[in-house]
This record gives C-alpha cells, sequence and structure tokens, in this order.
C-alpha cells in the first residue's frame, strides 16, 4: 500500500511538471551546459500580446511582443561575461560555467514560467525519481539566477526561488520592497534601491524651488514604492503634489486620454514618473499627440534613458527630460563581441535568429515568420540573407557608449551597505538634440552621491541644462507667483501649503528672500524698514544734552542756579541789614543752599540714563526739596509764634532759638533721606532699555519701586502743606514780613504744580517723563525763589530806604495797633452784647481811648493825640478808626 502511494505521488509530481520537463522552459532561451549552471531572466520583449479571453476555452500562453534591443544587450553581456571566466586561467579554474537563460517579456507571468524551468530541476533533483525514469537528461541543477530587471517581476520572481532557497541577483530591481530580508532572503542586486532615488528626485525639484508637481508611477511593485517615498520626501520638503496618477502600458485608450487632460489642465509644469518604459509610453505617445511643450519631465532611472520613449519624433514634447542614470563604465572587448553575433555563429543563443529579423527587418529560412508569410498572413518583410552587416545599422544593441546596466550584469568587486545595498551613485542626464543628426543626447549635467564625505551631494551644472530642449531660463513650477521680499506666505482655506497668497510683513517684521515662509522678527535694537526687506537700528532716545529741549531745560536749571546764588551773594553782602536780619538770615541761608540742591537735582535728569544717575537722581531732588520747605515751615511756623504770642517769654525764645530750627530741618530732612535710603536698599532703581516702542529705543530709569517714590513726594508735599497752612495764617504779619503771602503764593503754585506732575508723569513715556519731572521741578523751585526772595533784594538793591531798623519798627507797631484794635472791638461787642441782655439799654457804650507809643509803655491823654507826631489809634462810640502819623523827614523818606 504504502509502495502504490508513493508511485501515485511521484506520479501527480510528473504530471504538474510536464509541461515543463519536457522543454524545462519557454521554447526560445539560450542555453549552454557546463560544470555550474547559472540562470538568467532578461526583458527580450517589451510585453505581451493582449487578446481577449474566452472563459470556455482552456487559457493558452500569449506571445511576447515589441522586440527590446537593450534588453538583448544585456543578456549578451552575461554571455560575455561568463565566456570570459571560462576562458580565464586565474579565475575558477577547471570549472566551466554554463547558463540558461529565458525571456521575460516584461511581464511576471513568463518570468514565472522561466522560473518554473530552475526549480523543477532541482526539484526533480530533491525527489529522486530516477527509480522510475530517467528525467534528469545529465542537466545540473542551476545554483542561481541572474535577474530580472523590472521590479514587479524581479518581486514574483523571489517569491518562487526564495521557497527552494536559490539565489538570486537582479542588475536593474530598483524597488525597495526588495529590501526586505525577512520576506526576499535569496535576493540581491547589483543597484541601488529607489529609496535614494526617491530622496534625489525630491532634492532635485527642491534644488530648482519648484513647489508644485504632478507624481505619476507605474501601478506596480515599482512604480508604487517609489512614488510613496518621494510624496514622503515631498511632505517633509513642503513640496506640493496637484496630481498622483497610476499608469500601466495596458491602460485602454480612454483612460490615458483622460489623465492627459488632467495633466494639461493642471498648472504644476514638472511632471515626476517613477516608472518603465513600456509603462509611461502611452502616455507620452498621448501628450507628444497633443504637442504639450510647456512641461518638465523627471525621469525616474528605468525609462531616462529607455529607447521607447527617447525618440528623436519625441524631442519637441520630452526634451529637457531630466533623468537619473547608473553610473557608466567601458567593457574591454564587449564592442568586438556584439558585434560578432549572427544567426550561425550562436547555436547556444536562440534569440539572435529574432534579433536578426528585427534588426533588419527580414526573416531568416524556418523562421515562424516565414510561414506566416506563406499563409498570407505577413508579406511586409524579405528574407534575410545572412550577409547583413550589423554595424551599419543603428540600433540600441550596439550603443556602447553608455553601458550602464549591462555593466551591472559582468563581474565587479562592489561594496553593500549594512542592509546588503549597494552604495548609490546617479549621474543626472538631460536630454538634448543632436546637432549633427537630431538624435536624442543624454547630456550629463550632474550627479548625486549618497555617500559623500559630507553627506548626500546633489550637484548640477546649470549652464549645461536645456529646458523644453531649447530654453536656458528655468521654469516656474509654483501654485503661486513667489513672495518678493518684504513679504510671507499667507495660508488660503482650502488649499495646499504650497498655495498661497503673499502678505506683507508685520512693522518690526522683515524678510529678505523671495517666498519667505515666515517673517523674521528684527532684533530688539533694530526695526523693520519701510518695505520690510530688512532692519535698521532703533533710534536711541533719551533726554539728550544736544537736544533742543534738553539744551532750554539745561539753561533754566543753570540759569536758577546763578540767580540763586546771587541772591546768596546779596544776602551774604547785606546780612546785617534789618531785612536780612528779620528774615532769620542763618535759615535763609540754608534754604538758598537747598533751592541750588533744587536746581542741580534737575540736571541729573539729563543724559543717558546710567545706574547711578538713576539712584541718585529721585533721593537728591526729594531731599533737596524737603530741606527748601523744611527751611520755609520753620521760619514760617517761628515768625507766626512770635507774633502771635502776647508776651514773648523766655520760654518762646529758648524753644525758637536757631539750634531748635536747624534740628527740626534736620528731623524733617531725615525722614526723607531715611525714605530713601530703604528704597535704595530694598529696590534700587537702575538704568532700563525700553525695546517696544516702534522704530526707536527708550533708554529711561526704572524707578524699582513706585510706591517708594509716592512717599517721597508724598512726604514732600505733607510738609508743603503743613508749610502752606502756616504761611497762609502768617499772611496778615507786619509789612516786612508779608513773605509768608508770597510763600502762600509759592505753596499754591507749589501744588498745582505736583498735582499736575503725578497724571503728566503716568500717562507720557520715554524722554518726556523726565522732562516732566524736571518742569516740576524748575517750576517749583523758581516758585520759592521768586516769591520768598525776589522782593526783599529789590528792597535791599533798589530801595535801601526801606531797609532800614524804623521801618522794620514802625511796621512792627502797625501790627500791635491793629491787634489790639481788633481786641478792644471784640472785648467792645460782647460788652454791648452783655448789657443789652442784662439791663436792655439801647443806649450806647461810653467811648474808651487807648494811645501807644512805638518805642516806650508811655500812654497819652485824648486830648494831646492830635498834637503829637506818634502813632495813634483811637475808638469811637461804635467804630474803630486808626489814625497812624509818623514825623515828616520818616514820611519824606519813604516817599
Amino acid at each position: 500500500m504504502r509502495f502504490h502511494l508513493r508511485f501515485y505521488l511521484h506520479y501527480l509530481v510528473l504530471l504538474g511538471f510536464s509541461g515543463v520537463i519536457s522543454i524545462y522552459g519557454p521554447n526560445q532561451r539560450a542555453q549552454k551546459t557546463g560544470d555550474i549552471l547559472l540562470g538568467g531572466l532578461f526583458p527580450i520583449h517589451f510585453g505581451v500580446a493582449s487578446k481577449d479571453q474566452d472563459l470556455a476555452a482552456r487559457p493558452e500562453s500569449t506571445e511576447c511582443v515589441r522586440y527590446n534591443f537593450r534588453g538583448f544587450r544585456w543578456l549578451q553581456s552575461m554571455i560575455f561575461a561568463i565566456e570570459e571566466i571560462n576562458n580565464s586561467s586565474t579565475l575558477l579554474p577547471n570549472i566551466t560555467l554554463g547558463y540558461r537563460i529565458f525571456d521575460t517579456c516584461n511581464t511576471v507571468s513568463k518570468a514565472l514560467e522561466a522560473s518554473l524551468s530552475f526549480v523543477a530541476q532541482n526539484k526533480i533533483d530533491s525527489l529522486n525519481l530516477d527509480e522510475f525514469c530517467n528525467c534528469t537528461g545529465n542537466i545540473p541543477s542551476t545554483i542561481a539566477v541572474v535577474g530580472a530587471s523590472g521590479s514587479a517581476v524581479s518581486t514574483a520572481v523571489a517569491d518562487l526561488l526564495g521557497l527552494f532557497y536559490i539565489p538570486q541577483i537582479s542588475y536593474a530591481s530598483s524597488s525597495r520592497l526588495l529590501s526586505n530580508k525577512n520576506q526576499y532572503k535569496s535576493f540581491m542586486r547589483t543597484i541601488p534601491t529607489d529609496e535614494y532615488q526617491a530622496i534625489a528626485m525630491a532634492a532635485i525639484i527642491d534644488h530648482f524651488q519648484w513647489n508644485w508637481v504632478i507624481a505619476i508611477a507605474s501601478d506596480d511593485e515599482y512604480g508604487r514604492p517609489g512614488i510613496e517615498k518621494f510624496e514622503n520626501e515631498m511632505f517633509h520638503r513642503d513640496i506640493c503634489i496637484d496630481l498622483n496618477i497610476l499608469i500601466s502600458q495596458y491602460i485602454d485608450e480612454a483612460e490615458i486620454r483622460s489623465l492627459a487632460d488632467r495633466i494639461e489642465n493642471s498648472t504644476a509644469k514638472v511632471i515626476a514618473v517613477f516608472a518603465s518604459g513600456p509603462d509611461v509610453e502611452p502616455l507620452i505617445k498621448e501628450m507628444v499627440r497633443r504637442n504639450v511643450t510647456d512641461r518638465v519631465w523627471l525621469a525616474s532611472e528605468a525609462w531616462a534613458s529607455s529607447s521607447l520613449v527617447a525618440k528623436p519624433e519625441y524631442l519637441d514634447v520630452m526634451g529637457g527630460t531630466i533623468g537619473f542614470a547608473l553610473r557608466a563604465g567601458h567593457i574591454p572587448g564587449f564592442k568586438e563581441f556584439l558585434q560578432q553575433v549572427h544567426p550561425k555563429k550562436s547555436s547556444h543563443n536562440e534569440f539572435v535568429r529574432e534579433f536578426w529579423e528585427e534588426t533588419f527587418n527580414c526573416y531568416l529560412e524556418d523562421s515562424p515568420r516565414n510561414e506566416d508569410s506563406e499563409n498570407g498572413s505577413t508579406s511586409f518583410r524579405p528574407l534575410c540573407t545572412g550577409e547583413e552587416d550589423i554595424a551599419s545599422v543603428e540600433t540600441p544593441y550596439l550603443d556602447y557608449t553608455h553601458l550602464r546596466i549591462s555593466y551591472n550584469v559582468i563581474g565587479e568587486r562592489v561594496r553593500f551597505d549594512n542592509g546588503s545595498e549597494l552604495s548609490a551613485n546617479y549621474t543626472i542626464i538631460n536630454w538634448h538634440r543632436s546637432p549633427e543628426d537630431g538624435s536624442v543626447v543624454f547630456k550629463e549635467v550632474g550627479y548625486y552621491s549618497v555617500h559623500n564625505k559630507n553627506g548626500a551631494k546633489l550637484s548640477i551644472d546649470k549652464t549645461k541644462m536645456l529646458w523644453n530642449g531649447r530654453l536656458t531660463e528655468v521654469p516656474f513650477s509654483n501654485c503661486s507667483e513667489e513672495c518678493e521680499p518684504g513679504t510671507r506666505k499667507g495660508i488660503i482655506d482650502g488649499k495646499p501649503t504650497c498655495c498661497f497668497e503673499c502678505t506683507e510683513c508685520s512693522d518690526g517684521e522683515y524678510s529678505d528672500h523671495k517666498d519667505a515662509s515666515v517673517c523674521s522678527k528684527c532684533p530688539n535694537n533694530s526695526w523693520s524698514n519701510g518695505n520690510h526687506t530688512s532692519c535698521f537700528l532703533k533710534e536711541i532716545e533719551f533726554l539728550s544734552w544736544t537736544e533742543p529741549f534738553g539744551i532750554a531745560l539745561a539753561l533754566f536749571a543753570v540759569l536758577g542756579v546763578l540767580l540763586t546764588a546771587f541772591v546768596l551773594g546779596v544776602f551774604v553782602q547785606f546780612h546785617d541789614t534789618p531785612i536780612v536780619k528779620a528774615s532769620n538770615r542763618e535759615l535763609s541761608f540754608l534754604l538758598l543752599f537747598s533751592l541750588i540742591c533744587c536746581f542741580s537735582s534737575s540736571l541729573i535728569f539729563i543724559g543717558e540714563p546710567q545706574d547711578w544717575m538713576c539712584r541718585l537722581r529721585q533721593p537728591a531732588f526729594g531731599i533737596s526739596f524737603v530741606l527748601c520747605i523744611s527751611c520755609i515751615l520753620v521760619k514760617t511756623n517761628r515768625v507766626l509764634l512770635v507774633f502771635e504770642a502776647k508776651i514773648p517769654t523766655s520760654l518762646h525764645r529758648k524753644w525758637w532759638g536757631l539750634n531748635l530750627q536747624f534740628l527740626l530741618v534736620f528731623l524733617f530732612t531725615f525722614v526723607q533721606v531715611m525714605i530713601c535710603v530703604v528704597w535704595l536698599y530694598n529696590a534700587p532703581p537702575g538704568s532700563y532699555k525700553n525695546y517696544n516702542i516702534d522704530e526707536i529705543i527708550i533708554i529711561t530709569c526704572n524707578e524699582g519701586s513706585m510706591m517708594a517714590l509716592g512717599f517721597l513726594i508724598g512726604y514732600t508735599c505733607l510738609l508743603a502743606a503743613v508749610c502752606f497752612f502756616f504761611a497762609f495764617k502768617s499772611r496778615k504779619l507786619p509789612e516786612n514780613f508779608t513773605e509768608a503771602k508770597f510763600i502762600t503764593f509759592s505753596m499754591l503754585i507749589f501744588f498745582i504744580v505736583w498735582i499736575s506732575f503725578i497724571p503728566a508723569y503716568f500717562s507720557t513715556y520715554g524722554k518726556f517723563v523726565s522732562a516732566v519731572e524736571v518742569i516740576a521741578i524748575l517750576a517749583s523751585s523758581f516758585s520759592l525763589l521768586a516769591c520768598i526772595f525776589f522782593n526783599k533784594v529789590y528792597i535791599i538793591l533798589l530801595k535801601p530806604s526801606r531797609n532800614t531798623i524804623e521801618e522794620v519798627r514802625c511796621s512792627t507797631a502797625a501790627h500791635a495797633f491793629k491787634a489790639a484794635a481788633k481786641a478792644t472791638l471784640r472785648h467792645s461787642s460782647a460788652s454791648r452784647k452783655r448789657s443789652s441782655s442784662v439791663g436792655g439799654s439801647s443806649a450806647s457804650s461810653p467811648s474808651s481811648s487807648i494811645s501807644l507809643k512805638t518805642n516806650g509803655n508811655e500812654t497819652e491823654s485824648p486830648s494831646t493825640r492830635r498834637h503829637s507826631h506818634k502813632p495813634r489809634v483811637s475808638f469811637g462810640s461804635g467804630t474803630v478808626s486808626l489814625s497812624l502819623s509818623f514825623e515828616e523827614a520818616r514820611k519824606n523818606s519813604v516817599k
């Protein structure tokens, strides 16, 4: 039973492989025996004939069509390499290499049909069927396969060969899917992966500053992964794809026309194509028919030099195409080998017969074409003589000047990276028209090297390039017109990021190049110019010594210092005169010194603020003003107390002596000093540059603590208010002491100035903050100087007759008379009210009279008053009359 089962099993295997074992693959092949057998898969045809499938009939093998001269040259390069090895005494001595090469027809089905012959032979050896039949025919197993070309074909073949661990080395399959060693363990290649080609293609687009392209890929394992990687690169480079199209050589004409309409209507002028020559040919034919000449084609390596599309008649549309090509090389002896091909000399290569017929457009004897001709199906080709000269015909087969794929099929030392991938180095070519014969010339214009010393490098010589076959200017392929310097790209809703509108940069921002994505912010010390293309240094602003405003304020401050110094000099010169003495000269000297300090403190507010200036100016101003107002306060209060005291006692003189006055001034000032010390310790002011203002940098002082500044000014205003109160009460003192009235007026000016200062200070900025405070300081200082001292200086210098002791005494006596009269009047009124309430009498109160002498306590009778030359005060019934008489000489002197 076991024997029968084994027999039936072997019979089924033989039956399954019977179609393959009998001829070991497709009918047409190149085969030569040897000790070691190498398989080969080459695209001798571009495709297969399409036919309608009859589902009721048994499927038949399709016919390969469109002869591929380049594919046959690749096949010849493998045979050439094997012959070179067999003829070498150093390479594989005593071992002969054989080969079995099949045509894939650039399709998966034909490639798998050929691959089954490799697998079948190896499998028959492993099944040990020799006891049943002689199946091997002394043909050794295939130890490795060279091929295939297309990535889609190699992927299918690798799946099959990998099951039987047959090594496969491809010379043209660049799909990045084949880099998966977990799936394709026995696959290797001598061409770089498309991973690098996609990056290089995106780099070229970026190099020419295009951002609006069309992406086309073949609908197979070559095009789809390649264009996917390309799209990822485009995304990272902010380049947009307008159309994404999949194509195939078997697509129908209606769909081709539809795709051509979409491409023609697109605003993108650059078309990147990841496809093979056969797949892209139908689309290019349609574009040529429509004469669409304003496009730039970017070709992947698979069709960059394909003879299907690189035709002279296509150059009006395809001229200027940029393509990637593998490194070309020279193969010694290969030219002669190619020229030796002949049907009679190539018994091991069945593909030579068809090559000969396609080259010379004839048919050989016993050729299938001859049978078709006899049957009347074809009559357009003559019979081949066999004497035709291969060198007299121009075909891609003899184009050995740029051997690229062929160079990948022969033996050479190559380097692989850690992923068993070949180092990527591409030559960038540009399609030109030959001036001699009008043929297509692949002009080398640059290169792309991945494993460069400094990383991946793209180099293109633009001077060698032609666009659209004849233009030298780089075409424009952007969704929007480029934005000029001074503008940036603005997003349009519903559009890709590459479609934008140009928006002017905001103030303080700039763009110095075209197509700026964002406007750069100017540095803090700069501002954008009018058209926002660059930045200029901001003007530095502060209250300068050189500007007219600063000069004017400084002049007023110096004028105040000089005037105050002048008054001080006058007071020092006339320090023994009555007016100076009556003005409390010691406090007046201190007051004038403080005014000099006030005027001088305003100068610290002018000039570029430095840290030391910022720390000095507010304390100097605050302490100077407090010192000034303290002197005025003590001085005014002393006079008020002296004159309001009915009988000045020793107690008054003790407490209001000079030492106490200076002590009070010191205490008042010390409070302000302590405020400044605490301020400088906890939150010291410092210079500050304000960059937030357009076109200028304001250098000002950061006060550190606005609360401390408020305390400083508030304390000053508090003393001023107290001083105003005492001055207001003292406004009716003797005439020489009417400075109280002026002090009152000066305090009013002081309050008006500093009340106005607060809103002005907080509503201005920049140098005007300092200017406002300087103006307030100068206005306050000038009001104090003018109101308190100018009247006295006027009398001292221009009215010396009033600066006498008699004048002072006369004023004092007059004030005493007035005070006594008021007191008597109040007393009389009170008495009348009491008499009226007690007796009800309406009679007048008795008359009373008082007489006082200015220099003594002697009283005079009423009868002698009218004859006296001394001041007199008399009271009548119900009224008060005051009469003052002076000696004639004194009257004249006053006049």
